[in-house]
C-alpha cells in the first residue's frame, strides 16, 4: 500500500513539475476605421463683361449636392444664396434660397452637366407656396448662352 502512495505521489509531483502556465495575452481585435473622405467640391463660373455667375458645390453620398450660388449682374439686382438638391443622372434638381434687395426667396434651379460645364434650365415658372418652381420639368430648355464652366475652387 505504501508503494501505491509512493507511485501516486511521484505521478502528482511529476505532473506538477511539467505543468506550464498558460500566459496568453488576450487582446481585442483591431477595429478597422472607415476612411473619411471630404465631399467632392466643384466650382463653376460664367463671365460676360461685368456680369458673372459663380457656383460652388459639394457632392456627398454619390448624388446629394449643396453649395453656394451668386448672380452678379452689372447695374442690376444681384442675388446670393445657397442651394441643395440631388443629381439624377446628369441633371441637378435643387432649391436655391437667396437674398435679393433685402428679401429672401426660394427658386427651383435645374442644371444639366455637359462635360466640364453646367447649363441652366429655362422654362415656364409657377408659384408653389413660397417657392418659384418650373411648371413642367420635361419641357425645360438648356442653351449655351450662359455656360457655367468648371474652374479651380478658390
Amino acid at each position: 500500500m505504501k508503494i501505491k502512495f509512493l507511485v501516486l505521489g511521484l505521478v502528482i509531483s511529476l505532473t506538477a513539475c511539467n505543468k506550464k502556465e498558460d500566459t496568453k495575452v488576450v487582446t481585442e481585435p483591431e477595429m478597422e476605421q472607415p476612411e473619411i473622405t471630404a465631399p467632392a467640391k466643384e466650382c463653376y463660373e460664367y463671365t460676360n463683361g461685368k456680369d458673372t455667375i459663380q457656383l460652388s458645390m459639394a457632392i456627398t453620398n454619390g448624388n446629394n449636392v449643396a453649395g453656394d450660388l451668386k448672380y452678379a449682374w452689372f447695374e442690376k439686382d444681384n442675388n446670393t444664396g445657397m442651394f441643395s438638391g440631388m443629381f439624377k443622372g446628369d441633371t441637378l434638381y435643387a432649391d436655391y434660397t437667396f437674398q435679393s434687395e433685402g428679401m429672401t426667396s426660394i427658386r427651383e434651379i435645374v442644371l444639366l452637366r455637359k462635360g466640364d460645364n453646367l447649363l441652366q434650365g429655362y422654362g415656364d415658372i409657377t408659384e408653389q407656396g413660397s417657392k418659384q418652381a418650373f411648371k413642367d420639368k420635361k419641357s425645360l430648355k438648356f442653351d449655351d448662352k450662359m455656360v457655367l464652366k468648371k474652374v479651380a475652387c478658390k
